[in-house]
């Protein structure tokens, strides 16, 4: 009696039934992990959803070996390994493997990501922000670079993108640094500019000890979130390089997190000390139709012929990736 064959295992519909799962596990993390991405990433097409989820998880992974380590020490061990994996010097997990594989693909590569590992690891010591040249300069690690690698993912095949889609990342960053004064503060990190709090007549271990002078940080605040705008507008003159049915997401994903910012001032004066403002799923909806009205403007769409980044923004910023200087 002849043994039993073995069974024929096809490589490639293996691999494929991994990256369905890794794929189907990133669309959960997208999902439980930010509300806002999430009722944003709807607007996509099925490939970019799937591959922003990737991405997201990939991100959502770094944030989490740096917030969830038991130790400093521990926690540096594990973002090294992944940077290994990253760079092809060890064997990836599969969740890096399907990310090199997005990245790759739409032609970004993994230089993004070890940037936002470089931002991450600034978080896992005291933090301490001198002025607007470092804040900057942390908002596109942690944020730019997700917007950098974004840009592969929905198919933007124009360089004179770049330079918008840092901006709406520092923007988005600075938003959730204005949300977040308290909740950072308390967990020993404070990305107020030192400078600027001290121009407002309060210091940055005044926050740290829990103490701040309400309306001065308020106005601080209020000053930053009037910068962001100015990185949001910026933001909106390069959603013309996103293709079409991709578009409407991004710009639906700016608007809501641009409502954080708003419903900050209006509701509270900039005062972020009361608590994490959050935006209510009927604003978001209100959002969300509001950038269908945008679509067709013509700072949205592209008309009036080529828009020429400011350069100002990037005054202070290194010549990284997408960087305009």
């Amino acid at each position: 009696m002849s043994p039993p064959s073995a069974p024929v295992v096809d490589p490639d519909a293996a691999q494929s039934a991994h990256g369905a799962d890794v794929d189907a596990a990133s669309l959960e993390t997208l999902a439980a992990g930010s509300k806002s991405f999430s009722f944003a990433g709807r607007f996509l097409p099925a490939r970019a959803r799937g591959d922003a989820a990737v991405v997201y998880a990939l991100c959502r992974l770094i944030d989490d070996l740096a917030d969830e380590a038991p130790s400093i020490e521990q926690a540096d061990l594990d973002l090294a390994a992944l940077r290994a994996e990253l760079e092809g010097d060890a064997p990836p997990r599969p969740l890096v493997v399907r990310a090199r594989q997005v990245l790759e693909r739409t032609g970004t590569g993994v230089a993004p990501a070890l940037h936002l590992m470089d931002g991450v690891c600034t978080d896992l010591r005291p933090v301490r922000v001198a002025n607007d040249a470092e804040l900057l300069r942390y908002a596109y690690q942690v944020a730019s670079t997700v917007g950098l690698m974004m840009c592969g993912v929905l198919g933007v095949d124009d360089a004179e993108a770049l330079p918008h889609a840092v901006d709406l990342g520092v923007a988005m960053q600075i938003t959730n640094i204005c949300r977040d004064v308290r909740e950072d503060a308390m967990n020993g990190r404070v990305y107020l500019p030192a400078d600027r709090l001290a121009a407002a007549g309060t210091s940055t271990d005044a926050l740290l000890a829990g103490t701040p002078d309400r309306p001065a940080v308020a106005a601080v605040v209020r000053d930053l979130l009037e910068m962001a705008d100015r990185y949001y507008t910026s933001a909106d003159a390069g959603m013309r390089y996103i293709p079409l049915r991709s578009r409407l997401a991004i710009v639906v994903a700016s608007r809501v997190y641009r409502a954080i910012g708003t419903r900050l001032l209006r509701r509270h004066g900039g005062d972020a000390w009361h608590g994490r403002t959050v935006v209510p799923t009927g604003t978001k909806v209100t959002r969300a139709l509001g950038a269908l009205a945008a679509l067709p403007t013509p700072r949205i769409a592209g008309w009036g012929g080529r828009v020429i980044h400011d350069r100002g923004l990037h005054q202070l910023l290194p010549a990284w990736p997408g960087v305009n200087g």
